[in-house]
């Protein structure tokens, strides 16, 4: 029998979406105010695993480290953006260098 997540009067949970700054404010809780993780998680009404979570990404973003799952900052969303558009206009520029040599190597050929 599979059996879904129920709240307190027995109906389904449903899944709840936070924004990244609310992730952001309630990681900063543990972060940056010491409260336990247990204790941000209650005063934020969060599950315990959710916010474990959450203080681990803004710890590793803290740490230069490249995030896995979801950015938590604007910042970050707009680095992976930037890195992306880096990583395709280099791209271009490599084949738009092999283009070029190739026009060159026949216009060499067709000259002779």
């Amino acid at each position: 029998m599979i059996c879904s997540p129920q709240n307190n009067t027995g109906a389904p949970t449903k899944k709840r979406n936070f924004s990244a700054e609310f992730k952001r404010e309630s990681a900063q809780l543990v972060v940056d105010q010491k409260y336990t993780v247990a204790d941000a998680a209650k005063a934020m009404d969060v599950g315990l695993s959710t916010m474990t979570r959450w203080v681990k990404q803004l710890r590793d973003e803290r740490q230069g480290k490249t995030p896995k799952a979801s950015p938590i900052t604007p910042e970050q969303i707009e680095i992976r953006e930037l890195r992306k558009k880096l990583q395709r206009i280099e791209m271009e520029n490599e084949i738009l260098k092999k283009a070029t040599a190739l026009l060159m190597s026949d216009s060499l050929n067709s000259s002779r």
